[in-house]
């Protein structure tokens, strides 16, 4: 068996007593060789000379033990060692990373995984996520670490923080603060229906959503409590099918105004909004991150030598790239992940304003949390909607910038090699044909031409561009492909729509 592999999100595994698998072995060898590396190529933030890390863990089976794991050995390699106190969202440990100024967190979780997984997320100094060739390097000291974790000294001298969850609310309460009446009454009576899926986001939630004036908040009871089974979700995952069964059922019960589903470390967020005929429609990411980018970008001024910089990913919807060439903003395409789309401004004469993935994945306020944020991204979309009908907004959106429309069609194996095999078959023998159009084959490419693993493909039919992206997961054994089918302004959203339902077809059946 192999050892563990830092991937788009870290380490994640089953857990299980393998070298391939989480346990407290593992993770003690993983955290030595993040200290070694830490010291052999960095310097401590502070002038005392003493390296500072934090650590988070969610409620996963395991979590507690492996945090206390990582905790103890960085505190034995002498680390000065901060353990939030209670299971906690992900976004917490990245804001106490960059609030703190901390050199590294880690956050035992493994997010939207099954049941039976668990994680080792990293970040580094500012609150990003490890990138490469970091992430090799400290593979390398990895490997360098005694073969028996019960060699690798700890230290129980740790601090442990009561108040990391009150400090991250409280700066959360910065982006939407108001002490005018006219806006605080209206969110009062807006109708806000969550559920954390069985994850550790409820309570921050809540209690940043009330801190701010919300009153009329309901959750889902059967998924409100942390469970680490999973008992009412196939995945834990907002995206997954049915996942957000429960949700709307209760939704339609209340007649809630706003939905949010949270993944279990709290670090995505799905938003549910009625239309005009008094359905619930769920957003996908390439909704909910244009819409929140023109909430979060109105009104922010920019020269043209210092344009505030919007990021999202090669495999995300192309529709923030229009609007930032509309409005002024300074756009990057990155790679996928996170830790890609935190260092987006990297080398640009403006700051990272807004990043998001299609994978509901958004940071819409990247000098508090630079991560995604799932709670962030609640608050701030409950204020607009206090304020404002979103389903509204998303059609002015539509009828500004141009007919954006996106799927996903995805296969899960049991195997991470199968799905790197299958999209290895795509890059080597791409179809020349999808939907009835002329499809051209290429690499993915971000805005600085640095390639992964895949294929992307290119086609029109009359006046619609349609667009896959085929690649394999960073954090799951699955295959992915990243449908999109635009048209300009005023197009049929039908037409649209009819030859993206083509295409979903075509990919299907040819995977």
């Amino acid at each position: 068996m192999s050892e563990l592999k830092f991937g788009t999100a870290g380490l994640r595994a089953k857990v299980g007593p393998g070298p391939d698998e989480m346990n407290v072995g593992t993770v003690t060898r993983a955290t030595a060789g993040v200290a070694a590396w830490l010291q052999e190529r960095k310097r401590p933030l502070r002038a005392d000379g003493v390296f500072r890390a934090a650590v988070g863990y969610d409620a996963r089976y395991g979590s507690h033990a492996l945090a206390r794991a990582t905790a103890e050995t960085f505190a034995g390699a002498g680390f000065d060692v901060t353990l939030i106190a209670e299971p906690a969202p992900t976004p917490v440990l990245a804001w106490l990373v960059k609030s703190r100024r901390m050199d590294v967190g880690v956050q035992i979780t493994a997010s939207h995984n099954p049941a039976q997984d668990n994680g080792y997320k990293l970040y580094l100094d500012g609150g990003s996520q490890l990138v490469s060739p970091a992430d090799r390097q400290i593979e390398e000291h990895i490997a360098a670490q005694p073969a028996d974790a019960a060699d690798i000294p700890r230290s129980e001298a740790k601090s442990v923080d009561l108040s990391a969850i009150s400090g991250y609310v409280t700066d959360l309460g910065t982006l939407v603060a108001t002490g005018r009446q006219s806006e605080l009454a209206p969110r009062r009576k807006l109708k806000i229906l969550y559920t954390p899926m069985h994850g550790v986001g409820g309570n921050a939630l809540e209690w940043a959503l009330r801190e701010n004036g919300f009153g009329n908040v309901h959750t889902v009871a059967s998924q409100r409590w942390p469970d680490p089974n999973f008992p009412t979700v196939a995945f834990p995952n907002p995206e997954e099918p049915g996942a957000t069964d429960a949700l709307l059922a209760e939704a339609r019960e209340i007649d809630a105004d706003l939905l949010i589903a949270l993944d279990p470390d709290a670090d995505r967020c799905m938003l549910g909004l009625k239309r005009a005929d008094g359905e619930y429609h769920m957003l996908r990411g390439d909704e909910t991150g244009p819409l929140l980018a023109r909430r979060v970008l109105a009104g922010v001024g920019a020269s043209p030598g210092n344009k505030p910089v919007v990021a999202t990913t090669v495999v995300s919807s192309q529709l923030l790239g229009r609007m930032a060439r509309a409005e002024g903003w300074d756009y990057v395409e990155t790679l996928t992940g996170f830790k890609n789309l935190a260092r987006a401004a990297d080398g640009r004469p403006g700051e990272l304003a807004f990043a998001y993935e299609e994978a509901i994945g958004t940071a819409p306020a990247p000098h508090i949390v630079a991560d995604k944020d799932g709670i962030a991204t609640a608050l701030i979309a409950a204020a607009w909607a206090a304020e404002t009908d979103l389903a509204t907004e998303l059609d002015n959106i539509e009828a500004t910038y141009g007919v954006f429309r996106t799927a996903q069609v995805s296969s899960r194996f049991e195997d991470v090699a199968q799905a790197h095999e299958l999209i290895e078959r795509w890059t080597k023998n791409p179809p020349a044909t999808l939907a009835g159009a002329t499809v051209q084959a290429g690499p993915i490419e971000d805005s600085e031409d640095n390639r992964t693993d895949g294929v992307r493909l290119v086609g029109n039919m009359d006046d619609l561009a349609l667009r896959v992206v085929a690649r394999a997961s960073g954090t799951e054994p699955k295959a992915k492909f990243y449908l999109e089918v635009s048209a300009e302004a005023g197009a049929d959203a039908q037409a649209v729509e009819a030859l993206l339902e083509r295409l979903k077809v075509d990919v299907s059946g040819a995977v």
